[in-house]
């Protein structure tokens, strides 16, 4: 019998798991579910329910608990956003575009776009409070085909959810920071020992890894607001530099301000991608709801104040290179505007000693507040039942922390730091894990809308502006399309076709669809079985979903 529009409506809201009757004679507890009955007599049935879609609109407490405050929540996202870039990016924007004015103005249009895309994960956090981030959204919100967004979202988390070049920062700049003589093995092993640490204590001493990595980002903080204060004390006092030269506060007169402005679209859009690359990130905390306290109220606060911070911070530190290196030495410095500004300030031998440390903090900062998200994110896709060994791999023991999402994303990482030799491989490499990425935030802007459309009743304590969420959708696809437009002279930043990152990303989802087709559909046709759904709940109290065969009698 044909289904009917009415049917399609009814199917739309069906929730991916079915959830039977509970059974009288079950009793499983699950301690991890904050909306469950605190009675003894609570059922598998009552479980299998919270683990339906439909109840992504409540929280869901870790079996860990919630220790994050607001303060680690801010931690968070600041140190997630606020990497290496700031520290490298201002000398080459300042350079595409001209002047001091048009780089400036940049940095606050790059935070305004940037609110677009925060609005929209608010919303989604605060409409489904729980860990996971995208993972959460696209599946509550794409349910037809049956397991294609999981499979999706599985793939990015696992396959391309790796953290390597922030590792590999910090062995550069430790090196130099010492004085040693930089090789590769020795770059590879500071960057390996690096995450392996890092690894170990989010896996082993959770809440010392949390004290470990808002102290870090805190030291982050604190170092962009003493190099944006010294820009202020020499714009007030205008006192020599180390170097003996007066500082440049003539740069910020008027006519000055546009001088060599560049305003053609091309340079504008090139340098504000690199903006719109230093402001990621602002969604991270949303990847770990389950562990938030009061995660909605924290939600609503905590991801506004991360953008103001980080976009003020960004334009006190720009002011702070344009008072005190010159601007034709800027615009030259490349990724060392930062080395010469110290240099500058405090002279060349503490500026060569102070600013790669600076940096090396901060980019093992980076790496402590993205492992700890991505390791949640794993965590969440094998609870779905989509890794093998998923009650070993979601399960919190033995040192009650998601040491099974942080092997997941551990060996992807290894692997990306130590196979692949400096240069071209390793830059492509990169710029494949950041392509389709944009795939998924741009089905989560158009999400939004579908969900505003077909979900009405759903209770939104925050809600995205609609003309940002299309500010948003259009931004996405600009990304989605620039590599495929020649960039100037026909190179981009590898040898080979400057287009072929791009080529390969879409080919990684190409590919999972595939995978999906011939998990979900072709096999379970060619065999005659089903593909269903059990809920279970592991001894520490996390409950996951076994995908099993089913075989008409």
């Amino acid at each position: 019998m044909p289904r009917t529009p009415q049917d399609e409506d009814e199917a739309e809201h069906q929730p991916l798991l079915r959830s039977p009757s509970p059974s009288p004679s079950s009793s499983v507890k699950s301690p991890g579910l904050t909306t469950s009955s605190e009675s003894d007599d609570d059922s598998i049935g009552e479980v299998e329910v919270l683990r339906a879609i439909e109840s992504d609109v409540l929280q869901e407490t870790a079996t860990y608990g919630r220790n994050l405050n607001w303060w680690s929540a801010y931690i968070l996202i600041m140190s997630r956003v606020i990497g290496s870039g700031i520290f490298a990016t201002p000398g080459s924007i300042a350079k595409s575009v001209g002047s001091v004015g048009l780089t400036l103005v940049l940095w606050v249009v790059g935070a305004v776009i940037s609110a677009c895309g925060l609005a929209i994960t608010m919303e989604y956090g605060c409409m489904l409070p729980r860990s996971g981030g995208d993972k959460v959204y696209l599946e509550f919100t794409y349910r037809h085909p049956r397991f294609l967004a999981s499979t999706l979202v599985a793939m990015q988390a696992v396959i391309l959810g790796f953290t390597a070049s922030n590792c590999i920062v910090f062995g550069e700049y430790v090196l130099f920071a010492l004085d040693i003589e930089p090789t590769e093995f020795s770059q590879k092993a500071l960057a390996v020992g690096l995450l392996t640490i890092i690894t170990i204590i989010h896996g082993c001493f959770l809440k010392t890894g949390i004290f470990i990595q808002n102290a870090l980002g805190s030291i982050k903080i604190a170092l962009c607001v003493f190099m944006g204060l010294t820009g202020l004390y020499v714009v007030i006092f205008r006192p020599n530099t180390a170097s003996g030269a007066p500082p440049n506060t003539g740069v910020f007169g008027w006519d000055n301000l546009w001088k060599d402005s560049n305003w053609s679209w091309g340079i504008i859009s090139t340098a504000l991608f690199k903006v719109f690359y230093s402001y990621a990130g602002l969604g991270n905390v949303n990847n770990v709801l389950n562990e938030v306290k009061n995660p909605v109220r924290t939600l609503k606060t905590v991801g506004p104040a991360a953008l103001f911070s980080a976009c003020l911070l960004y334009l006190l530190v720009n002011v702070a290179y344009f008072v005190i290196v010159p601007i034709e030495e800027l615009k030259e410095s490349r990724e060392l505007v930062a080395a010469l500004f110290f240099e500058k300030v405090f002279g060349q031998g503490f500026g060569k000693t102070v600013l790669p440390l600076a940096i090396a903090i901060s980019g093992a900062g980076n790496v402590m507040v993205v492992t700890y998200a991505m390791a949640r994110v794993n965590q969440e896709v094998a609870r779905q039942g989509f890794l093998p060994y998923a009650s070993i791999l979601a399960s919190s023991r033995p040192f009650n922390a998601p040491l099974g999402g942080l092997i997941v994303h551990y060996i992807p990482s290894l692997l990306v730091i130590t196979l692949p030799p400096p240069g071209d491989v390793y830059t492509f490499i990169l710029d494949v894990e950041g392509y389709p990425g944009q795939f998924f935030v741009l089905a989560s802007a158009v999400g939004v809308l579908l969900l505003r459309y077909r979900r009405p009743d759903l209770k939104r304590p925050f809600k995205a502006w609609i003309p940002a969420v299309f500010l948003q959708i259009a931004f996405c696809l600009a990304l989605i399309s620039a590599p495929f437009f020649p960039p100037e002279g026909g190179q981009g930043d590898v040898d080979f076709f400057y287009a072929t990152y791009a080529i390969v990303g879409i080919g990684i989802i190409i590919f999972a669809v595939l995978y999906w087709y011939i998990w979900t559909v072709a096999l379970p046709r060619w065999r005659g079985y089903t593909l269903e759904e059990k809920v279970e709940v592991l001894p520490d109290g996390t409950s996951i979903t076994k995908l099993v065969h089913i075989t008409p009698l």
